[in-house]
C-alpha cells in the first residue's frame, strides 16, 4: 500500500483533490475568483506533468497510477468545463461543445475499459497528448476569462477550444478504429480439404 502512494500518485490524487475547489470557485463570475480558479487549474495543470515526469525517470509507475493519472485529467476537465458552460456570467462555453468533449472521453474509457478486459493495455496516442494539451491552454484562457493587457482571453480560449473540440473528435475516432482493429478476432486458418 505504502508503494501505491508513491509522489506520482500523491500528486493524482491531489489534482483530483482540485476539483471541489475550481467548482466551489466558478460558482462566482468577478474577476477575483475566475483568477484563483485559473491558479488553481494551472497548479493542477502543472502536477500533471509533474507526476508523469517522476512516474518516467524514476520507474516509479504502478498500476494504480496508469489508473489515477487519467481519471484525474478527466475528472478535473469535466468538472471545469461544465461549469464554465453553466455560468451565469457571459459569454460562455457552448454547451454542445461539453457534450461532445465529454461524451468522447466517455466513450475512450469504455472502449479502454473493454481492452483492458480482453489484457490489452492502450496506451495514449499523439492525437489524444495533443488534444489535452490545447484542452489545459484553452480552459486556462477560459478560466481568466476577461481581458488583461488587451488580451481577450475568453476570446483565445474559445479559438483553442474549438481546435480542441476537432482535434478530440479526431482522436477518439482514431482511437476506435484503431482498437477495434487490435481487438478484431484473427480469421481462423481455412481448413485443409482431405485428399480424395
Amino acid at each position: 500500500m505504502a508503494a501505491a502512494l508513491n509522489t506520482p500518485n500523491l500528486l493524482s490524487i491531489a489534482r483530483i483533490a482540485t476539483a471541489p475547489i475550481l467548482v466551489y470557485l466558478l460558482r462566482f463570475t468577478g474577476p477575483t475568483a475566475a483568477l484563483m480558479a485559473a491558479v488553481v487549474f494551472f497548479f493542477a495543470t502543472i502536477s500533471d506533468l509533474l507526476d508523469g515526469y517522476i512516474a518516467r525517470s524514476y520507474g516509479t509507475g504502478t498500476t494504480l497510477g496508469k489508473f489515477l493519472d487519467p481519471l484525474a485529467d478527466k475528472i478535473v476537465v469535466t468538472a471545469v468545463l461544465i461549469m464554465l458552460a453553466g455560468m451565469a456570467r457571459t459569454p460562455h462555453v457552448p454547451a454542445w461543445i461539453v457534450v461532445v468533449l465529454v461524451t468522447r472521453e466517455i466513450m475512450v474509457t469504455g472502449l479502454r475499459a473493454v481492452a483492458a478486459a480482453d489484457g490489452r493495455v492502450i496506451a495514449a496516442g499523439e492525437l489524444g497528448k495533443y488534444k489535452m494539451a490545447l484542452q489545459a491552454v484553452a480552459i486556462q484562457g477560459l478560466l481568466i476569462h476577461y481581458t488583461y493587457f488587451h488580451i481577450n482571453f475568453f476570446a483565445a480560449g474559445m479559438f483553442l477550444l474549438w481546435i480542441a473540440t476537432i482535434v478530440s473528435v479526431w482522436s477518439g475516432v482514431d482511437y476506435y478504429v484503431k482498437t477495434f482493429a487490435m481487438l478484431r478476432p484473427a480469421s481462423a486458418p481455412p481448413s485443409k480439404r482431405a485428399a480424395i
